[in-house]
């Protein structure tokens, strides 16, 4: 284990802010230990941290993930490696490559293991502007092999009585969950996009959205007549219940009448396709692991199945490079490939 269980909280860096962006990992586990490790280390990821999220616009979520990794390289920098490296000059690139080692030993999966090291080397980089180091000792370190798993693959018709899944419900969660889904599905956002659109982000007339992706990226995203039909009538019920609405508020909200939780989405989807997977049409996909990005997926795919150009489909996802959208191409060839061995009678 790299965390020690009975740990207590240094005065000294910027903790105020690993507190607020690691509330539950700061109680645990994550910084309690820093005083056995030298400070000028930690106010080198403190900084770096706060560079991610004032200058470069990460995703809170995102930031947690460089925190976890670089603290738990400081971490075994002390337990495993305590000859003097008292900040990040000794450190070399065979250091580098028995962390990982490490990690590897540890049980970790090879996308995890290949995460620290990305971290590492943003973090190295960083340090060279900085002027705190000379080399990145991580530039030219390989990373571990990770076989991209492609996307579930869901046909139209199954997207459609998912969809219909919320038109169940009785109460006016249904309604909200119903424009939830068919938002999901209309536009392939993100769920962390999702949950922080506010009311003024919808243009009804025009059926566009504002969306504000990660690294703080702002796009416009358009939505269709199911989408705009759900999203009128969740509203419209909305304030039959509880008044008129301001531009500002969240335009999803919890039974407690607060901006919903991405895990509230999450838990709400989960429940849908339970229900969907105890019917005919949904007994196939029993066991198969879901998530509201199933949605994005689809929303993708079934684009590009109907002839949409891969370009448009990226600035519509919100993708930085052509290669991430570029999975649902190959995703594309496997299906056909699947049609072809089950249909063509010389497979």
């Amino acid at each position: 284990m790299l965390f020690p269980s009975v740990l207590s909280i240094p005065g000294q860096g910027k903790r105020w802010k690993l507190r607020h962006l690691f509330p539950v990992i700061f109680e645990t586990f994550l910084l309690n230990w820093s005083r056995s490790v030298p400070d000028i280390k930690v106010s080198s990821v403190d900084a770096f941290l706060e560079y991610l999220e004032k200058e470069r616009g990460y995703s809170h979520h995102s930031i947690r993930n460089y925190g976890t990794d670089l603290y738990t390289f400081c971490k075994y920098l002390d337990d495993y490696n305590n000859v003097g490296m008292n900040d990040f000059r000794s450190v070399k690139k065979t250091v580098i490559r028995n962390f990982l080692g490490h990690l590897m030993e540890e049980g970790l999966a090879d996308t995890t293991v290949a995460r620290h090291l990305a971290s590492l080397k943003s973090f190295f980089k960083y340090l060279m502007r900085a002027e705190e180091i000379s080399m990145n000792p991580a530039a030219n370190v390989k990373s571990p092999k990770v076989k991209r798993s492609l996307p579930t693959f869901l046909e139209e018709a199954v997207v459609v009585k998912l969809l219909e899944m919320p038109e169940k419900e009785k109460s006016w969660l249904g309604g909200r969950d119903s424009a939830i889904l068919e938002l999901f599905y209309s536009t392939g956002i993100r769920v962390s996009e999702l949950v922080n659109l506010s009311i003024g982000d919808v243009d009804f007339d025009g059926m566009l959205i504002r969306v504000m992706g990660k690294r703080s990226k702002e796009r416009i995203v358009p939505f269709g007549k199911r989408a705009h039909h759900a999203l009128r009538r969740y509203i419209k019920e909305r304030e039959n219940r509880l008044g008129s609405l301001e531009k500002s508020d969240p335009l999803f909200i919890s039974n407690r009448l607060k901006q919903i939780a991405t895990r509230t989405v999450q838990d709400r989807l989960t429940y849908y396709l339970n229900q969907f997977e105890l019917s005919e049409e949904g007994e196939k996909f029993r066991g198969i692991k879901w998530s509201p990005h199933t949605l994005r997926h689809a929303f993708a795919t079934h684009m590009l199945d109907r002839g949409a150009d891969i370009r448009a489909i990226k600035e519509l996802l919100g993708h930085a490079s052509l290669s991430s959208t570029q999975v649902y191409t190959h995703l594309q060839v496997e299906q056909m490939k699947k049609v072809f061995v089950q249909s063509h009678p010389h497979a």
